[in-house]
């Protein structure tokens, strides 16, 4: 299978040492040093040629993406054929979620996790982000924060009964528990979080097809090389936030941007976007200040929902600071 060689940051559990190395598996985690001026925006698009034997989601998995990222970003490809000779766009700008630049923050709308180590001494902070999988129909991811109570290397699962009786009901009987190993959905690593009963986790897979997708029964599952590359940094008591947020906004430079994804419901299914949200969302990152949007270009970009940072707007005065601002906006 082709492989393009690219430079790999791996980070150590103490200190978070960065080492550059060329390397021909999968790829790691994007890890960005925040923005000096408090910017919310992060990283660069980068491309790829295809060969023959690619799929989209064998690069998603290769570049660490999500099954649907990757898809979206590039419309009117096939998804399981593109072709040799292929451009594929690989999307790794991204707004910063909002709230606190701590602990863990997973972005259901997103179907992307997000960690800021802490920072330790005069060293610069970061972010390291992954795709993640989220909750299915009936199977709900729970929004809100909480943290992380236990960290499990090679665990068993216990299926819910609730989950035992839907797999016996589709002629596909489970056992009370599954003991890790290759056929355990659990992977080898995984975060129990002190939400219902600590049933919620966010753990690897066998399934590494299915990252950036709503199937779980409600966990956060990710690449089992995330996971492993994740696990060690995450000491018990982190804080974990899980968010709904489909519609991002900053401001870089005077331009406004927003990232838009397709709406998620209560359960993790897609919802048609909702221009009154596109509003509201842009009145909170302007406040008071007074800015030229091209709303036909918004619309467009929360309807495509393609996750990719988008310029639609302009500060009215192109030197003030960039930031929440200072009046009205030009209208719709």
């Amino acid at each position: 299978m082709h492989r393009l060689k690219q430079p790999i940051v791996f980070l150590t559990a103490a200190g978070l040492l960065l080492q550059f190395v060329t390397w021909s598996g999968p790829a790691a985690a994007s890890v960005f040093a925040l923005p000096a001026d408090g910017s919310s925006v992060v990283g660069e698009d980068s491309s790829v040629t295809t060969v023959y034997a690619d799929s989209l989601p064998e690069l998603a998995h290769r570049y660490s993406l999500g099954y649907y990222e990757i898809i979206r970003a590039n419309p009117g490809v096939d998804v399981w054929v593109p072709g040799a000779g292929k451009q594929i766009l690989l999307p790794g700008r991204r707004i910063l979620p909002p709230g606190p630049r701590e602990g863990v923050v997973v972005n259901l709308p997103e179907h992307r996790l997000y960690y800021y180590p802490p920072r330790r001494g005069h060293e610069q902070q970061v972010v390291i982000t992954y795709p993640v999988s989220i909750g299915k129909m009936d199977w709900r991811t729970p929004l809100g924060a909480t943290r992380v109570i236990s960290r499990v290397k090679n665990p068993a699962w216990y299926p819910p009964e609730s989950v035992r009786k839907e797999h016996l009901a589709n002629g596909d009987p489970l056992p009370k528990v599954v003991a890790a190993g290759p056929d355990n959905p659990l992977g080898a690593f995984a975060l129990r979080l002190a939400v219902g009963h600590g049933t919620y986790l966010i753990h690897g897979t066998n399934n590494p097809m299915a990252v950036g997708m709503a199937v779980t029964h409600g966990c956060i599952r990710m690449y089992p090389e995330d996971i492993a590359a994740l696990f060690p940094l995450i000491p018990v008591g982190t804080t974990v936030r899980l968010i709904n947020e489909p519609v991002k906004v900053a401001w870089v430079n005077g331009d406004l941007m927003l990232e838009a994804h397709p709406p998620v419901n209560s359960e993790g299914q897609e919802i048609d976007p909702d221009l009154k949200l596109l509003s509201d969302k842009l009145d909170a990152a302007l406040g008071k200040e007074t800015a030229a949007i091209n709303w036909d270009l918004a619309r467009t970009t929360l309807q495509a929902a393609r996750g990719i940072p988008t310029l639609v707007g302009l500060a009215a005065d192109p030197d003030a600071p960039a930031g929440p601002a200072q009046a009205a906006t030009t209208g719709p």
